[in-house]
């Protein structure tokens, strides 16, 4: 009977710290922990999946919310389903769900109900906004990185290394992912 811990976010950049002081807050000490950094937007997600294998009847699986686990009624209530066939329980920290219960596996279902809807509302007000910037020729979303005046002296300074890419990227004020991808795009329109 052990503790299993799963932790998710959305993204590489975001931080996982709070999930862990949850666990530690409510007391739960977490045998075996799985974490990762990925869209829960389906259930194709690797730790999900070695989690879902590891477990064993009498264990317990920790999550922060329900969100965490995933994000469609459906693939949770599926998640929970796989769970209960092989004797292991589901505690949802934030929404206070505990699946060993009859009340747990009801509240599971009606939270599970409202989370799918809030994040269908979310949809539905993005798919709004598009429309009507489209509708109204305006442009949506995040505007599209520029390369500067002075990116052409740092890129050959680059490549002649005479600075690291960290400093580039400091010089221009750029992430890293930004970096590259204005990079590329240099190299390409240098190329032409």
């Amino acid at each position: 009977m052990a503790n299993i811990g799963y932790i998710r976010v959305s993204t590489q950049h975001q931080n996982t710290g709070r999930q862990h002081e949850d666990f530690s807050a409510k007391g739960i000490t977490i045998d075996k922990l799985y974490e990762e950094k990925i869209s829960g937007k389906n259930t194709d997600r690797p730790q999900l999946k070695a989690m879902l294998q590891y477990v064993r009847e009498g264990d317990t699986v920790y999550a922060e919310s329900f969100s965490r686990l995933a994000r469609s009624t459906r693939d949770l209530l599926e998640i929970v389903e796989d769970l209960t066939s092989k004797g292991v329980q589901f505690v949802s920290l934030k929404e206070n769900v505990d699946t060993s219960t009859p009340q747990g596996k009801f509240m599971l279902t009606v939270f599970a109900g409202l989370a799918q809807l809030e994040r269908d509302t979310i949809l539905q007000r993005q798919r709004e906004g598009i429309d009507l910037c489209l509708s109204e020729g305006r442009a949506y979303g995040r505007p599209t990185a520029k390369i500067s005046d002075t990116f052409a002296t740092h890129y050959q300074q680059w490549k002649a290394g005479k600075i690291k890419a960290v400093d580039f990227m400091k010089a221009e004020n750029l992430p890293k992912s930004t970096f590259y991808k204005l990079v590329k795009r240099f190299e390409e329109d240098t190329n032409k």
